[in-house]
């Protein structure tokens, strides 16, 4: 006779205040401020295959090199101002808001359903929070580019800025909004998607995870975050590309900017879309695994209450 079925025990789904939701953000906003701002130098040169590929044809390493020895080592630090204070705000629209939408979908659709479609709930959380997190760094990741692509342009942040604004005005900043959506809404999306199923299967592999040492648990964070950048690079370096190049080229008179980026992705082709591949997997390899390995460490260093965990499985 076999015995009845032991129900499955009720999943305690964790009620985030809004302490919690600050905490969120604030170690999103460490772990991408910190990682990206480290990476300037890597940045510059990928940005300056992207936009000058006949000059920099040498690949990463030769690319570095003509750089240092053309305008100095200091060169590789341009744009870091933007981009340590555009990431660091966006990585707090990023992983804030990660949390906070996929909180949502749990509680309008239910943790079993929402276990049940969990592909959908990542892909959807990651999405909206990228929207707004890429209305933050727009005007930052412009005035970044500007900077790299024209050396005697200015010098620092707020000297691009101010100018960049005084010059062509507030929409200058906003040129390049719609390739970084293409950009960032499906990098954000592989990101989190690619993460979360990654560390399903690794953590499957090590066993409990409630019995695992913390120095493992970041060593797991840290795989599942390069696995997730290399992805994220691929899927998104088109538009990367073509971002990079819009804030190159100015319009034409009575030019729409969906004509400005029709124009450049015919000229760029399919492989010319691609420059500079190599150097962005490196970089985004490296600071996605970073960022994914920090944000864990200071979530418990912060107290933050542990991730909805949506189990295996799901569509």
């Amino acid at each position: 006779m076999s015995s009845p079925a032991v129900p499955k025990p009720a999943v305690v789904v964790p009620e985030y205040t809004l302490s919690d939701y600050a905490k969120f953000a604030l170690a999103g906003a460490i772990g991408c401020g910190s990682t990206h701002s480290s990476m300037v130098p890597i940045d510059v040169v990928k940005t300056r295959i992207q936009l000058s590929p006949e000059v920099y044809n040498t690949g990463m390493v030769g690319s570095f090199k003509k750089i240092i020895s053309e305008e100095g080592a200091g060169a590789l630090l341009t744009g870091f101002g933007p981009t340590l204070l555009g990431y660091s705000i966006q990585g707090a629209f990023k992983f804030g808001g990660y949390e906070v939408f996929k909180k949502q979908f749990i509680d309008i659709l239910g943790f079993d359903t929402a276990a049940s479609y969990k592909n959908s709930v990542y892909m959807g959380s990651a999405a909206i929070a990228e929207f707004f997190a890429d209305i933050a760094l727009c005007p930052l990741e412009a005035t970044r580019i500007r900077l790299v692509s024209r050396p005697d342009f200015t010098s620092g942040l707020v000297g691009g800025f101010s100018r960049m604004l005084r010059e062509e005005g507030v929409g200058t900043f906003y040129n390049g909004f719609t390739p970084i959506l293409f950009k960032q809404i499906p990098y954000n999306i592989a990101k989190f998607w690619v993460f979360e199923r990654a560390s399903a299967i690794y953590f499957g592999f090590a066993g409990d995870k409630d019995k695992l040492s913390q120095s493992a648990i970041t060593g797991i964070n840290l795989g599942s975050g390069l696995t997730a950048g290399l992805a994220a690079a691929i899927v998104s370096q088109p538009a990367d590309t073509l971002l990079s190049k819009v804030n190159k080229t100015p319009k034409a008179p009575g030019q729409s900017t969906l004509n400005l980026l029709g124009q450049l992705a015919k000229q760029l082709g399919f492989f010319g879309s691609f420059a500079g591949l190599p150097t962005r997997l490196v970089m985004v390899g490296t600071l996605t695994s970073l960022q994914f390995g920090i944000y864990g460490s200071l979530k418990k260093t912060l107290g933050c209450l542990p991730a909805i965990d949506l189990g295996g499985g799901g569509h």
